[in-house]
């Protein structure tokens, strides 16, 4: 079965003790037919990125990111409990006031700066090529570039496929320069850690392996004390807390930061919690970015790139789910009360910001972009050759460009 949780209302309230608690205790975190080729030769490198950050927010709607609170689930007392105050907080009759309520960072500063497509209501399409409309395969599309077939399942198994990160760590410069932190315990497998020999912190993995401050010593004891409301997934305030205290420490040229939040609560039918978390990570977001912009060796040499693994349903039936018609004839059989799948689920949304990154907003595509041009997309912007990396991965998106 696919990212199993288990529902404990009464843990929810930890995400916020956690907050409270680090605010005050504050130390000085098999390739598809591409359908969008173009040539990478023609891309000018002269202005990228000497760093670089990948975000992802698992299972975020596209619909939410765009639009904002959805009214249908917002006033579903299924999926919205009392106390929650959600109609102050984030609904508003104007869908661009909306979304700015829900995702200010992102809408005021990402979008303004840099670039973002995904919003099919305006033509701005963007989906993932895999089959299977879920996260192990989606993950694996965005780091290596290409679609593998044989990864069906979100089980803990090695991915056979070389990551963009991995491939970088064979060049000097990069060694001992890259890491990955993710709330999903399965991110050693994705990026196969043993052969990768990536730093990866994930689940419920403590820091070890560098010289700890006192916020992450202290993180290591509140994520032993604090409960998750799921065996495979913490709360990404460890995550994110964790990466941005390596980030200061360690001072890495590229880092993944996978948070996991939005897909479990919407998995477990809190949309109140979902909404939630999605504010909270363009939080994470925000000063994610300004502590780029004022650590030296970052600022103004740092490209941040956000992404989803995959889409969900569109409706009160099936947002909570995600699947291809392939996928519920067999792993995700649990989802067989939907013979077609989750439609819509294959839509996904990117953005990014940072040198090399054209300032050109909310973007209409001529085609529809596919998830395996992320990892091509990241190495032009690092000033990397995607072709000597793999070529049969994902050609660039051009957009960014």
């Amino acid at each position: 079965s696919f990212k199993l949780m288990i529902t404990d209302l009464h843990m929810l309230k930890n995400l916020y003790l956690i907050m409270l608690l680090l605010t005050c205790f504050s130390i000085n975190v098999n390739a598809a037919t591409d359908i969008s080729a173009i040539d990478n030769s023609a891309i000018d490198n002269s202005a990228t990125g000497k760093n670089l950050v990948l975000v992802t927010i698992d299972g975020l709607r596209w619909q939410e990111l765009f639009s904002g609170a959805n009214a249908a689930l917002l006033n579903n007392k299924k999926f919205v409990r009392e106390g929650h105050h959600l109609q102050e907080r984030f609904w508003h009759d104007n869908e661009e006031n909306r979304r700015q309520l829900l995702m200010p960072f992102f809408w005021n500063t990402v979008v303004k700066e840099g670039m973002v497509i995904g919003n099919r209501k305006i033509g701005s399409n963007m989906s993932i090529a895999n089959q299977w409309h879920f996260s192990y395969p989606g993950y694996s599309e965005i780091f290596t570039g290409v679609v593998d077939h044989s990864i069906n399942s979100n089980k803990k198994k090695l991915n056979p496929q070389i990551s963009f990160l991995e491939w970088l760590n064979t060049k000097n410069e990069y060694q001992h320069k890259l890491a990955a932190f993710g709330s999903w315990d399965v991110f050693p497998y994705i990026l196969h850690k043993e052969r990768s020999k990536l730093y990866i912190n994930a689940g419920f993995d403590s820091a070890e392996g560098y010289a700890l401050s006192e916020q992450a010593k202290l993180l290591n004891n509140l994520q032993t004390e604090i409960p998750s409301p799921w065996h495979n997934v913490r709360l990404d305030s460890f995550t994110y807390r964790y990466a941005k205290d390596y980030l200061l420490t360690v001072k890495p040229k590229v880092m993944i930061i996978a948070l996991g939040e939005t897909d479990d609560f919407a998995h477990d039918g809190h949309y109140d919690s979902y909404l939630n978390s999605a504010h909270q990570t363009d939080k994470f977001i925000a000063d994610l970015w300004h502590t780029l912009q004022t650590t030296p060796g970052y600022k103004d040499n740092t490209v941040l790139m956000i992404t989803t693994d995959h889409g969900r349903g569109g409706n009160a039936d099936d947002w909570q789910h995600h699947a291809s018609k392939l996928a519920v004839q067999g792993y995700m059989k649990n989802l067989k009360a939907f013979p077609n799948g989750i439609v819509g689920s294959e839509n996904i949304w990117f953005a990014a910001m940072g040198p090399g990154v054209i300032a050109r907003g909310e973007i209409k595509t001529t085609q529809e972009v596919k998830q395996k041009q992320i990892a091509a997309t990241a190495l032009t912007l690092l000033g990397e050759d995607p072709k000597a990396f793999n070529p049969k991965a994902g050609s660039v998106i051009k957009e960014v460009f």
